[in-house]
């Protein structure tokens, strides 16, 4: 483990040392104590083969753990299935990007993956639990990574992609960016308005759906399910209600031209997800107006 912790520290990351076979710092104030010193190093793991642990702030990561479902975990409101993988996926298309796996990635010993990317100088990313999306999470600032190499009861961390650690993707860093003034894609109506408005964003994208062409449904289908998505992150509109919804204006397309139901289902998740990541909430105009 020593010359794991040493290759990670010529290339820069800050080490420290994790338990045997476990995850756990293996030290106090790992963040501050973690370092690139070949001296520190060989101090640290000469007194036992520890696991390796990298602090991703001072090293400037940004890692993106992505996890798979345990057999006994609940299934997703709404019965969607998945993985950590295949959520990053739905983000992506909905955001118009390729998925962004052209970096470092790991292998982690339950089946996950972490991809690892140079974190932005500006805005300093912590760790995040499910910001991104079920079974997602992140390691920046405050957090670590176990390195690959590493060994715990379940099996050992590999590496899956030795490539150049590529910069977070901006739609990442988007996403991942806490929005000071939450309140600016707000809507402001009285009680009887707001439930006409969004009674009027479902018929109108349903209807778009409905009415789209081939060639031009997975597009429909996928600005509709952003647009409803919105409304779900903002907790105006129940997800159920949305997915099923959508469901409904699609059945006419199913089977025709070579649209799928797999497809379709695709679709419709990316862009429910892409939504409820943009939450739009509508408030009362009775209510005060938000400070910003």
């Amino acid at each position: 483990m020593m010359r794991l912790a040493l290759d990670a520290a010529a290339a820069g990351h800050h080490v420290f040392p994790l338990q045997p076979r476990s995850k756990r710092p293996a030290i106090s104030e790992w963040e501050t104590a973690a370092t690139t010193d070949p001296e520190q190093i060989r101090s640290w793991w000469h007194r036992a083969p520890r696991n390796v642990g990298i602090a991703c702030g001072p090293s400037r990561l940004l890692v993106v753990d992505l996890d798979i479902p345990h057999p006994t975990d609940p299934s997703p409101e709404g019965g969607m299935v998945g993985s950590g993988r295949g959520v990053l996926a739905a983000l992506a298309e909905a955001a118009g990007e390729t998925f962004p796996d052209h970096t470092y990635t790991v292998t982690t010993p339950t089946g996950g993956q972490h991809l690892y990317f140079t974190a932005p100088l500006d805005p300093e990313l912590r760790c995040t639990v499910g910001r991104l999306g079920r079974w997602i999470d992140t390691r920046g600032a405050g957090g670590y990574v176990v390195a690959a190499g590493s060994v715990r009861a379940e099996g050992r961390y590999r590496v899956h992609r030795d490539l150049p650690i590529a910069p977070l993707p901006q739609w990442i860093t988007d996403l991942l960016t806490p929005h000071p003034n939450p309140e600016s894609s707000d809507l402001r109506l009285p009680p009887e308005r707001a439930a006409a408005y969004i009674d009027a964003v479902i018929r109108g994208e349903t209807d778009m759906v409905a009415r789209a062409v081939t060639g031009q449904r997975h597009h429909t289908l996928l600005k509709a399910a952003g647009s409803l998505g919105r409304l779900v992150g903002g907790q105006e509109l129940d997800y159920a209600v949305a997915e099923n919804t959508l469901r409904h204006a699609v059945e006419g397309h199913l089977g025709r031209d070579g649209f799928t139901t797999g497809e379709a289902e695709s679709t419709l998740r990316s862009g429910l997800a892409w939504g409820i990541q943009r939450p739009r909430r509508i408030t009362d105009t009775r209510d005060p107006p938000a400070q910003a």
